[in-house]
């Protein structure tokens, strides 16, 4: 019965669907609100770090994430979007890695779940069901 249910395909398409649709939703709230890359750059230059880098959220949250929707180069998309994840890790959450919220969970399940989901289609690759599968 459950060997019926098995299709690696379709689990990929599902995988890059949702890692990529979520992520772009937040890539597409920074594009909508063009302040918050001034923020993010403002973050970047508290650490010492060029402001110009805050444009590269536009690439891991907007390009990464379609890169992997549509299935064109998906691991590379995975790589960006988890490369955007941990640079968000280290920017904005590194006082909650260890912190819980209010009901038990993780203080960053949903980061985690974008650079595990991400980490996971570098793996896995597209899939058969991808523009260009790899």
């Amino acid at each position: 019965m459950l060997q019926a249910l098995q299709n690696d395909a379709l689990g990929k398409l599902i995988l890059r669907l949702s890692v990529g649709g979520l992520l772009l939703l937040h890539g597409v709230a920074k594009l909508l609100n063009p302040d918050s890359l001034n923020w993010i750059g403002n973050q970047l230059a508290n650490q010492g770090m060029p402001t110009f880098l805050a444009y590269g959220v536009l690439i891991g949250e907007v390009i990464a994430p379609l890169m992997a929707i549509v299935g064109w180069q998906a691991r590379l998309g995975g790589l960006l979007m988890a490369c955007n994840m941990v640079v968000a890790l280290f920017l904005m959450h590194s006082h909650q890695l260890v912190g819980l919220n209010n009901n038990g969970g993780w203080a960053l399940e949903l980061q985690g779940l974008f650079l595990f989901g991400s980490l996971a289609i570098v793996f896995l690759g597209s899939g058969r069901m991808a523009y260009r599968p790899d």
